[in-house]
């Protein structure tokens, strides 16, 4: 740390240690010790960054969520020690699990995750309802990816820019994995403000709306998990003053911009996708191919085919949070 300073490097946070918290990985501490430690850690910063307004935070613990130790944690490190909850999350569990496959694939076992978040926003706001979670580390599966699954297609239902098989590019060749078309489409499309979105749909049918990076309109996901059903999607809005409840069918006038991901091959295992038919490899120049929408009719359905990830762009979609 005193190098750091020395050399005038600018630090935004510090965090002791990495994945220690509950069972750890390869190592962990008590939580009473943690909290005690962390609390060292905060002082030698305060004593290390003499004025506030430089002050590097303090995050912790960086690991995976145990009730009772994070419990144990903050009651130890008390008030105004940690400016920041940290922890990991990789809900498919260990690389080498067989299984995986069927894992993407299962809405039930994809919604366990929701359970994490819950606990973790329920000891934030027991604790220190100021701090918020923050997702420090995450990814599908543990220790460097799947092998067979992590580079393909399939990995994009479920993400490294590079690292072990779950980057976004070949650790070899650097060339993009599906994965990366798909992380690229989100944050070109995708904007910070998130959108409560409801369904009357399979549990296979995943859907996510943000408002548009791009202003005006939304922009919205469609993953399809199911292997041989595909959805023709109309969407409602809520007139104003209607509580945000969804009461009558919208039907936009300007074409809607869609992007359709989809396997070359069909076999979500295949390490190429398609773009609205067109696969995605690199150009004789080494560049990406061009990432441009289709252009679809208002007044049509969203057709969204078995076993692959939409995004869907809608101008004249009025939502109020996005004005």
């Amino acid at each position: 740390m005193q190098y750091t300073i020395s050399k005038g490097y600018k630090v935004d946070s510090y965090e002791f240690g990495n994945q220690l918290s509950g069972s750890g990985m390869g190592a962990k501490v008590d939580a009473k010790q943690y909290g005690k430690d962390v609390i060292v850690l905060k002082n030698l910063v305060k004593e290390l960054y003499a004025h506030p307004e430089t002050q590097p935070k303090v995050l912790g613990p960086g690991g995976f969520y145990e009730e009772k130790w994070f419990n144990t944690f903050l009651e130890v490190s008390g008030q105004g020690i940690v400016d920041g909850l940290t922890h990991h999350i990789y809900n498919l569990g260990p690389g080498d699990d067989p299984n995986m496959m069927n894992k993407i694939l299962d809405p039930s076992y994809l919604n366990q995750v929701s359970q994490t978040y819950k606990g973790v926003s329920d000891v934030v706001n027991k604790f220190r309802p100021q701090l918020g979670a923050w997702v420090s580390e995450s990814g599908g599966a543990l220790n460097g990816g799947s092998k067979d699954v992590s580079r393909t297609f399939a990995d994009g239902f479920w993400q490294a820019l590079i690292g072990g098989n779950y980057g976004l590019l070949n650790a070899t060749t650097f060339v993009p994995n599906p994965d990366y078309y798909g992380a690229l489409l989100w944050h070109r499309l995708m904007g910070s403000t998130v959108l409560a979105v409801t369904k009357e749909s399979d549990p296979n049918l995943r859907v996510y709306a943000h408002c548009a990076k791009k202003k005006p309109g939304v922009s919205l996901i469609f993953i399809n998990l199911s292997k041989d059903r595909s959805f023709n999607i109309t969407l409602s809005n809520a007139k104003p003053g209607d509580a945000g409840k969804p009461n009558y069918e919208f039907v936009g006038k300007q074409n809607r911009e869609e992007y359709h991901l989809r396997a070359l091959t069909g076999d979500i295992k295949d390490d190429i996708v398609c773009l609205n038919d067109v696969p995605m490899v690199q150009t004789d120049s080494e560049d990406i191919p061009a990432m441009d929408p289709k252009l679809v009719d208002a007044s049509t359905p969203i057709s969204i085919a078995a076993q692959s990830i939409t995004y869907v762009t809608i101008r004249d979609f009025e939502a109020p949070a996005c004005v």
